[in-house]
């Protein structure tokens, strides 16, 4: 693929990746905030499904485009360590993500759609647990990417 190709895979990738992944986070902490079960239990759900489509379709163009940049500039990953410590960042997120935030999102999903069927107004002590430990991973998914962000532009 022509290299203007591939880059602009790649910043579609990263910028649809990057805007979710923050955007969600914003979206599930405010809904927390209010510990409305409704509110909650639609965030969820919206947190699940923006997951599948914009992490992980914006992850699969960061990978296509990476990959295409590589073929296009013909540039060897030895010669290159500030990409291979951008791949690895964008790659430890990838398994917090797959490992950690995805199984709690669903579980949390679960919890809070159960809390709405059960017209309960409060949200279960398992709920705040699991919350708190998703901010944890979720910080630490966040920043990882930022990271790989930085040695992908700052060389």
């Amino acid at each position: 693929m022509e290299y203007f190709t591939v880059k602009f895979i790649h910043v579609l990738g990263v910028i649809l990746f990057l805007g979710n992944i923050i955007v969600s986070a914003v979206w599930k902490m405010q809904a927390d905030r209010t510990r409305n079960p409704v509110i909650i239990a639609f965030a969820c759900r919206l947190v699940n499904m923006t997951d599948l489509l914009f992490t992980a379709f914006g992850s699969a163009l960061i990978v296509i485009g990476g990959i295409g940049l590589f073929h296009a500039t013909g540039i060897a990953i030895s010669d290159a360590p500030h990409l291979t410590i951008g791949i690895s960042l964008f790659g430890m997120a990838a398994v917090l993500w797959i490992t950690g935030l995805l199984p709690l999102q669903i579980y949390m999903s679960k919890l809070a759609e159960r809390a709405v069927n059960e017209s309960e107004t409060e949200m279960p002590q398992s709920y705040e647990k699991c919350r708190k430990l998703w901010n944890i991973i979720g910080v630490t998914a966040v920043l990882l990417p930022m990271g790989a962000l930085y040695f992908m532009i700052y060389r």
